[in-house]
């Protein structure tokens, strides 16, 4: 998967155990900020969601880029 800073994404997953607020965002609409490398080979995507400007980190396989 192709992200792109600015863009539009979809929360579709979550690969660990996270707390229960951040769960709640599962589904929720973001914008991509930038990109971090996790572990020093896995791509995070910094994002912040539209709702209420609350920024964290998904790995890109837990988005889907939103039309």
């Amino acid at each position: 998967m192709d992200l792109e800073i600015g863009q539009r994404v979809q929360v579709r997953r979550m690969r660990d155990r996270v707390a229960k607020e951040l769960a709640a965002r599962l589904g929720d609409i973001a914008i991509v900020k930038e990109f971090k490398v996790l572990d020093g080979k896995n791509i995070g995507a910094l994002v912040s969601f539209e709702k209420d400007d609350f920024t964290t980190w998904f790995f890109e396989d837990e988005l889907r880029p939103v039309e």
